[in-house]
């Protein structure tokens, strides 16, 4: 691993910001971002990194390559919850496991907005297509959970409502505002676009240094009520995230040769979902602990991602 790249990680503004929410809560300070606020972040780095991907994807011409690749995501999104389901079967509940494998099947556009700016700092170009493929790996891993959790649990009162999950995991909101900006933005006039660029692009990482405050806080706040359950969770939201993340390091080289979308692909088998995920499996599986996965995603795996993950898989794609 080339440690230059890791401290420069270490040292970015957005994860410091990161690491002083957790200090804030820590503290016990007031410091607080207000909920309208932080929601209208949310949708700016959703709608600024789907329109940009949007842009880049009408300057691209479709290809073998980028079919490939669609078909890439979708399979990896469909394998990491059934094995992962398996594993967690042994330890915990149908539902719990269920809920969990769908997390770290799905994927974390923060996670995704954060590799975005790792690759920038490296001067590394992705394709825009990197962005549909993100969009459309959300929801074949809440499918795969649901239909496991049908499969395996005899209690289960939501055999019949897979419709329901389906069309749940297309329209939630996260997914559709970012599907829907890089529609928006592959049809775009390139010159009309231009006219937003300093909003899409300009102020993108002061706001995504604001959001990763708040997600710093949610962190420190919620990890408490997630140690009681023990070391295998811990070491599953770690050691699975990097299994998947360098796996895909090293056999996306079959689908594409370009650094910047094999890094995409590398970071999106080793996130997990906190924001689809649990909008879906409260629907699908009521009683499964929000308590467990939450915090699993966005208390250990997007920290361990965002410090240690991202250059861990960089350096593995150039070696």
């Amino acid at each position: 691993m080339d440690f230059n790249i890791l401290i420069s990680n270490l040292t970015n503004p957005t994860l410091l910001f990161f690491i002083l929410g957790i200090i804030a809560v820590i503290l016990k300070s007031d410091l607080e971002i207000p909920q309208p606020s932080s929601k209208f972040i949310s949708l700016y780095l959703l709608f600024a990194i789907g329109f940009k991907g949007g842009q880049e994807l009408a300057h691209s011409t479709f290809n073998a390559e980028i079919a490939y690749s669609i078909l890439f995501g979708i399979l990896i999104a469909s394998i990491i919850p059934l094995y992962t389901f398996f594993i967690l079967k042994t330890k915990m509940s149908i539902s719990d496991s269920a809920a969990v494998a769908a997390t770290y099947g799905s994927v974390s556009a923060v996670t995704f907005v954060s590799a975005v700016s790792f690759l920038e700092l490296q001067h590394q170009d992705f394709g825009g297509h990197m962005v549909a493929i993100m969009a459309l790996m959300e929801s074949p891993a809440i499918i795969v959970g649901v239909m496991l959790m049908a499969m395996y649990d005899k209690e289960n009162s939501n055999k019949g409502n897979l419709k329901n999950i389906v069309h749940h995991s297309f329209t939630n909101g996260s997914v559709l505002l970012i599907l829907g900006s890089l529609i928006i933005g592959l049809i775009a006039d390139s010159k009309q676009a231009e006219g937003i660029k300093p909003f899409t692009t300009d102020i993108f990482k002061g706001f995504l240094a604001l959001f990763l405050l708040e997600m710093g806080m949610v962190t420190a706040k919620r990890f408490a009520a997630f140690v009681k359950y023990g070391m295998f969770l811990s070491f599953f939201a770690i050691l699975i995230p990097a299994f998947n993340g360098c796996l895909v390091a090293y056999f996306s080289e079959m689908v594409t040769t370009d650094i910047g979308n094999r890094f995409i692909f590398a970071i999106l088998a080793a996130s997990a979902s906190y924001i689809a995920v649990p909008a879906a499996m409260k629907l699908a599986a009521p009683k499964a602990d929000p308590g467990l996965y939450i915090p699993m995603a966005l208390g250990l795996t997007f920290p361990f991602n965002i410090t240690i993950g991202m250059p861990l898989y960089y350096a593995i794609i150039n070696m």
